[in-house]
């Protein structure tokens, strides 16, 4: 199924499109081409009037708001938490005074942050989705969203995983669940129609 609609007050939230994640290899597109892709999104979005919001993971310089928790993955990391930061937005996102920055310390952006808070004083009702990781970062903010009563579309060529099994788990599986999966053109033609 297609995305059907785009809410009057619709924002997009780009997703760890930061230098770290760029830098790992993606699929099932590389991340040249996602940036690519959320660039074009981000620009309709702005010559529309709706809200661009830039999401960055980072820690404080001596970790202490990392994300606590035993887990495999920090274990085999070196177990305790530590300055984490995956570097600036992609290029072709920054320099609009207009976007929201969201600076998060979780996979998602919602907890934590004031991301909420902005998108309600603005009257957004629906977000799209785009960045990386696919399974992590957009899923988790795709969660969150949803049960804080967003319309939540996803902008699935907009996004990319270091895995390609995670990728098409969360896009044939979880999403349709909780909201629109969509391509990038499909998502601009609604955006122009609006």
């Amino acid at each position: 199924m297609a995305v059907t609609v785009l809410d009057d007050k619709t924002a997009l939230v780009l997703i760890d499109l930061q230098a770290g994640t760029l830098a790992a290899p993606t699929k099932p597109y590389p991340a040249a081409d996602v940036v690519a892709r959320a660039a074009e999104l981000a620009d309709a979005f702005r010559a529309a009037g709706a809200p661009v919001v830039l999401v960055r993971m980072t820690t404080s310089p001596d970790g202490a708001d990392a994300t606590p928790g035993r887990s495999e993955a920090a274990r085999l990391a070196g177990g305790r938490s530590r300055a984490y930061d995956l570097g600036p937005i992609a290029e072709p996102l920054t320099g609009h005074d207009e976007d929201i920055l969201v600076a998060k310390r979780n996979w998602g952006a919602f907890h934590g942050t004031d991301l909420d808070i902005r998108l309600r004083r603005r009257g957004v009702t629906q977000i799209v989705l785009g960045g990386i990781a696919t399974s992590l970062g957009v899923e988790s903010t795709a969660r969150a969203a949803h049960e804080h009563g967003y319309h939540v579309t996803f902008a699935t060529d907009a996004m990319t995983d270091i895995s390609e099994d995670a990728h098409r788990h969360s896009v044939s599986y979880l999403f349709p669940l909780i909201g629109e999966p969509g391509t990038t053109k499909e998502i601009l033609a609604l955006l122009a129609d609006r």
